[in-house]
């Protein structure tokens, strides 16, 4: 009897840990089921554990962690034992830095190659309780390359309003986190979080108030991971176009037809242009008057039978608000003085005005050239009377010395030199009284008797 009871109590010892190994509620891990890791990078893997302690885990006694790849039954290949927290197996770099006495089985797995990507299982042994977590498995995967960053934006993109643009890019080892940069700022201030599930992430936020000129503008994001113990980087890139909803800007009013001067009674067309987004929905027309501005036509194009000028302009709209254009100011010839013969005749006039000034300007000189030429001939006929005056005073002189045939008589004569030129003054009045100047001649008259005679004359020099 006692031997049929110890016999079966070795056999229910032997066959419990087996019971525990293939329930999967015995032991149950909370951790995700598909994880990223870049290679030569390490990846934390979060991961917390719950066992049931009607089958014999007891906190209070020392746990081990265990981790299997591939295969969850522990004992059928001793291959899959890549890592035990005794230190009894280390096939691969891992290391459980969470509590295990509080339920804690986070690890870090380091130095990570791309033949690491695997499934794998997580294993509690716990005196008489070895259970295996063979309903959670956990998928890594290992890559080359990073992955790329997420551009996120909160809020409604219309002009005017305000955003918050987020980039953010996955930390799978936080101990070497990314550096994120973009094109809205220079070093923009890396911040980690922690995600619900216990992934860390990488982000850099910006809050921008929107424009028209955002829209079409590309925002690029570039996550840079430090691999191999940060002697190497690695990165990745993404970028979002912005597509900002705004009313409608720059509208503008032109005359398409025709290119030139507009007469009365020819066909006209107005083109109205503007950029929005979404695009312009409605052109409008209107024409100023005394009595207010009159909606005129609909449309991009207005086309109507100039009977008279006026002003005229255009307003786009959208589903975001409208935009006016400048005002047209259409002028036909020959009913408001906007005729091209105006211009002509304008010209004209302005022509004839320069030669007429042309011809005063040179009768003006002529007149001046003609008074000095004839004070010249003046002054020089002057000079001349002058001249011929004292030569005639000279002749007498030497026809009176002629006259005399005897004695030896001694005449004085006297000769007015005065000259006429510049119509001198009186010589009582340019003297004022002052002594005469008289000069002396000697006049030899010819023999006609036995000895010479001299004549003398006075000359009165004034």
């Amino acid at each position: 009897m006692v031997t049929n009871m110890l016999l079966l109590v070795l056999f229910v010892s032997d066959f419990l840990p087996h019971l525990v190994e293939g329930a999967c509620e015995h032991l149950r891990i909370t951790t995700p089921k598909q994880m990223e890791a870049l290679s030569g990078s390490c990846l934390l893997i979060p991961c917390i554990f719950s066992a049931d302690p009607a089958e014999g885990f007891n906190s209070a006694q020392a746990i081990f962690g265990v981790w299997i790849k591939e295969e969850s039954r522990f004992g059928q290949n001793k291959e899959n034992w890549i890592f035990h927290s005794d230190g009894t197996i280390n096939t691969y770099p891992m290391s459980i830095t969470g509590d295990l006495r509080q339920r804690n089985c986070t690890t870090l797995f380091s130095s990570l190659e791309k033949s690491h990507t695997n499934e794998y299982f997580f294993r509690i042994e716990n005196s008489l309780f070895k259970a295996t977590a063979a309903c959670d498995p956990l998928q890594i995967t290992v890559k080359d390359s990073p992955p790329s960053p997420t551009i996120e934006i909160s809020g409604d993109l219309k002009e005017e309003e305000s955003v918050t643009v987020t980039c953010s890019a996955p930390a799978p080892c936080p101990h070497s986190p990314p550096k994120l940069t973009w094109t809205l700022q220079q070093d923009p201030p890396n911040t980690m979080e922690e995600n619900p599930n216990r992934i860390f992430t990488t982000k850099i936020q910006k809050t921008l108030t929107l424009t028209d000129q955002h829209d079409g503008f590309n925002i690029t994001c570039s996550a840079s991971y430090p691999v191999n113990e940060g002697e190497d980087v690695k990165a990745a890139e993404e970028t979002k176009t912005l597509h900002v909803s705004y009313a409608p800007k720059d509208t503008s009013a032109s005359v398409s037809r025709p290119s030139g001067s507009v007469s009365a009674g020819s066909w006209v067309e107005l083109s109205c242009s503007s950029r929005a987004q979404p695009p312009v929905s409605s052109f409008t027309w209107f024409k100023e008057s005394q009595d207010g501005d009159m909606n005129v036509s609909q449309g991009e194009i207005y086309s109507f039978n100039a009977t008279e000028g006026g002003r005229y302009y255009c307003v786009a709209t959208n589903a975001h608000g409208n935009g006016t254009s400048t005002t047209i100011h259409l002028k036909l010839k020959g009913t408001d003085g906007s005729s091209p013969w105006v211009g002509v005749v304008g010209g004209i006039i302005g022509i004839m005005i320069l030669i007429c000034f042309a011809v005063a300007v040179w009768w003006l000189k002529s007149k001046h050239t003609t008074q000095e030429q004839s004070q010249q001939g003046e002054q020089i006929r002057g000079e001349h009377e002058t001249q011929i005056n004292d030569t005639q005073r000279l002749t007498a002189v030497q026809e009176s010395a002629a006259a005399t045939e005897t004695g030896e008589e001694i005449h004085y004569g006297e000769i007015n030199f005065s000259k006429q030129r510049n119509k001198s003054p009186p010589v009582s009045e340019q003297d004022g009284g002052q002594t005469e100047d008289t000069l002396y001649a000697e006049v030899k008259v010819s023999e006609t008797a036995n000895r010479p005679e001299d004549l003398y004359a006075q000359v009165k020099r004034k």
